[in-house]
C-alpha cells in the first residue's frame, strides 16, 4: 500500500438487507477498517515526528511547513479521527441492532410456521378458511409481504371466535395467538431501530469519507514536499514513516 499516494480501502458494511447477520462480509469490512486505522496513525506519526525531529523540522520548514502549516494537518488528522471513531460506534451500534431484529423476527417466524402447518391441516377442506389465513399460497421470502401474511393470520384467529377452537385439537392455545400478536409488535419496533442506526451509520461513513478525503489531499502534498526538502537525505524520510532502500 503506498501512503503517500493515498490509496486505501475504504470501509463500508453493506447493510442493504434487514436481517443481517455477522458473516464474511463483516470480516471484509474489519479489514478495510484496519487499513484506514493503519492510515491514521502514518499520517499521525508523520505529523508528530516532523515537529519532533529539528533537522526534519528545519528543511520542512523552508518548503513553507512551518507550526501553523502543521498544525492545519494535525486539526484535519484530529476531524478524521474523530469521524472514524464515530462511524466505527455507529457501525457497531447498527450491527447489534440488526441481531436484535433478526433474533425477534425468528421467534415470530417459527410460531408462524408451526401454527400455520396446523392450521393447514385442520383447515385442508374448508377453502374460504384456507384463503383467509392465506395458507392457500406460498409463504413470501421478502420481508413485507411476509409480515403482512404473519399480521393477518393471527389477526384472524384473534378476532374469528369459531377459529381457535378447532385448532385446539392439534394443541394451538388462545395464549399462542396472544404471544405472536405481541411479537409482532417487538418485531415492529426492533426493525424500526434497526432501520434507523443503519441510516445513521450511513450519515457517519458519508462524513468520515469526506473527512479522509481533506486529510488524504493534505497528506498527499506533505509527502510529495517532503521527498523535495530532504531528496538530499532521503533516509530521514524514515522518521515520516517512510521506509527508504539502503
Amino acid at each position: 500500500m503506498k501512503l503517500d499516494t493515498c490509496y486505501r480501502c475504504r470501509a463500508s458494511i453493506d447493510f442493504s438487507k434487514y436481517n443481517v447477520q455477522p458473516t464474511n462480509k463483516f470480516q471484509m469490512a474489519s479489514k478495510r477498517n484496519f487499513s484506514e486505522t493503519a492510515v491514521l496513525e502514518q499520517y499521525r506519526v508523520a505529523l508528530e515526528n516532523v515537529s519532533a525531529q529539528p533537522e526534519v523540522s528545519a528543511e520542512l520548514e523552508e518548503f513553507g511547513y512551518d507550526a501553523a502549516r502543521l498544525s492545519e494537518g494535525s486539526q484535519l488528522l484530529l476531524a478524521t479521527r474523530t469521524a472514524f471513531d464515530s462511524n466505527q460506534r455507529e457501525n457497531s451500534e447498527t450491527t447489534q441492532a440488526s441481531l436484535v431484529f433478526g433474533a425477534a423476527k425468528e421467534i415470530l417466524d417459527n410460531s408462524y410456521s408451526s401454527l400455520r402447518k396446523r392450521a393447514k391441516v385442520v383447515f385442508m377442506n374448508d377453502t374460504e378458511v384456507l384463503k383467509r389465513l392465506e395458507l392457500d399460497r406460498a409463504i413470501s421470502e421478502a420481508y413485507t409481504p411476509w409480515l403482512v401474511s404473519v399480521t393477518k393470520f393471527y389477526n384472524n384467529l384473534k378476532s374469528d371466535a369459531t377459529l381457535l377452537p378447532k385448532l385446539a385439537r392439534l394443541k394451538v392455545l388462545p395464549a399462542q395467538v396472544d404471544e405472536a400478536l405481541a411479537q409482532i409488535e417487538v418485531v415492529n419496533k426492533a426493525r424500526a431501530e434497526y432501520l434507523r442506526e443503519s441510516g445513521e451509520s450511513q450519515a457517519a461513513t458519508q462524513t468520515k469519507d469526506e473527512a479522509f478525503v481533506k486529510i488524504d489531499k493534505w497528506m498527499s502534498e506533505f509527502y510529495a514536499v517532503a521527498r523535495i526538502a530532504l531528496e538530499d537525505k532521503p533516509q530521514l524520510l524514515e522518521v515520516l514513516g517512510k521506509r527508504v532502500k539502503n
